[in-house]
């Protein structure tokens, strides 16, 4: 059932928080180490003692496992919410940002940024900090959201990427990236893949383009306009335009749009009304259900669960491994086979200060793109088209910022990083 975010399922933030530790490769974000345990413990019964004739209130002793993740504890002095932002280095908040964007993530406060200083500052003036990124237990969501970047507005990210950022960006794989959370974490659904192939194609174009971090956040998120009802971000149009170019075409054989058949799987309304928004379970990798890995011995975590009402059914898939070519990075001149082969079949705001946290309970946003539902021959070619629409979309970007009331330096005189 849909989790204080529509797009994340109660009881799936924990292996979402080990995933984004998975993805910062060598340690660029600066996310501690994570990891999945499996913890046993009376307490977890609570659940199953409310009624007096229930079968574990005369056994109150008998533990239940469950599942979680572990974070190793980053000693620091305060969050971002407790710190003016201009003691943070720029090249801090671009690696945060570059995560934060790979794993869509929809819930970036100043509260899960840590804060620890590490030395006075320049010519002895402020101190030196360092930024702890922490809480992506809502990253990674089934469809695309409306994401929270607190950092989207701070005047580190209008700088230019580095030649080193640029070129930790350009060696980013999406493909390998998902097929490694299918080894570690074959609970992961493949809708959430789908998303981190897109937004990590997004930045790798994007950057590659010229755009800067906040510009490449701003076209992911959706803007505030005043209306009751939510529009889509310019990144969820680009999705729209594609989605509708593939059902328009008709390229694919007869045969070629069967897949795998997911009905055994338990669907959920995220509205709540009709079955048309339903996300349906995708089946494990073709590893095997909790197929253990070096990093993760996930065979050994089965979690136990006694309410049998609860339970989620799951098959193996004995679809093909992925078999996709390599990505290349950079503006195609002609439509890239990012995916060509790729087996994610899947069938199976505005920005204020302070903090805003999902814990706030605000109103579900609505889900303009879904992603879960296209065939492997269709998300091939939505990719091809979806990139093909990038150049054009980011010369728009940069000729409205050029162009608009706002201009696009937006650094006052008086900082200095």
């Amino acid at each position: 059932q849909p989790g204080l975010k529509r797009s994340v399922r109660v009881g799936e933030t924990g292996f979402r928080e080990v995933a984004a530790y998975l993805l910062d490769h060598g340690n660029f974000a600066n996310v501690p180490p994570t990891m999945l345990v499996k913890i046993t413990h009376t307490v977890f019964n609570v659940n199953a003692t409310v009624g007096c004739n229930h079968k574990m209130f005369h056994n109150k002793s008998q533990a239940v496992s469950k599942i979680a993740s572990l974070q190793q504890f980053i000693p620091h002095d305060f969050d971002a919410s407790d710190h003016g932002t201009s003691s943070f280095p720029v090249s801090a908040v671009h690696r945060i940002g570059i995560l934060d964007i790979r794993i869509f993530n929809t819930d970036r406060h100043s509260g899960n940024l840590l804060v620890r200083k590490v030395g006075p500052g320049s010519d002895n003036f402020g101190v030196q900090t360092e930024l702890i990124p922490i809480d992506h237990g809502l990253c990674l969501p089934e469809c695309l959201e409306d994401p929270y970047f607190e950092w989207i507005h701070w005047p580190q990210a209008s700088i230019p990427f580095s030649e080193e950022e640029l070129e930790y960006i350009a060696k980013l794989d999406p493909l390998k990236d998902a097929e490694m959370l299918r080894m570690e974490l074959p609970m992961i659904r493949k809708a959430c893949l789908r998303v981190l192939v897109l937004s990590t194609i997004f930045l790798k174009e994007g950057a590659a383009f010229g755009l800067c971090l906040s510009e490449i956040g701003e076209m992911m998120s959706r803007q505030f306009t005043g209306r009751k009802e939510e529009e889509p971000s310019e990144l969820e149009l680009l999705c729209m335009e594609a989605r509708k170019w593939v059902e328009d075409r008709e390229l694919f054989l007869p045969e070629a749009g069967v897949e795998d058949d997911d009905d055994d799987f338990t669907q959920f309304s995220l509205d709540g009304e009709d079955d048309s928004d339903a996300f349906e379970s995708p089946s494990f990798s073709r590893f095997g259900p909790m197929k253990a890995s070096h990093r993760n011995p996930l065979s050994k975590l089965a979690e136990c669960d006694e309410e049998d009402d609860d339970e989620k059914e799951m098959v193996k898939d004995d679809s093909d491994p992925l078999n996709a070519k390599p990505y290349h990075g950079g503006i195609p001149k002609t439509k890239s086979k990012v995916a060509a082969k790729t087996n994610y079949s899947g069938e199976g705001s505005m920005y204020q200060s302070g903090s805003r946290s999902a814990n706030e309970m605000l109103p579900p946003s609505a889900s303009f793109v879904k992603l879960s539902d296209m065939g492997s021959e269709e998300w091939t070619a939505f990719l091809d088209k979806f990139q093909e629409l990038l150049p054009s979309a980011f010369q728009a970007r940069k000729h409205a910022a050029g162009a608009g009331p706002r201009p696009l330096q937006r650094l006052g005189t008086s900082c200095q990083f």
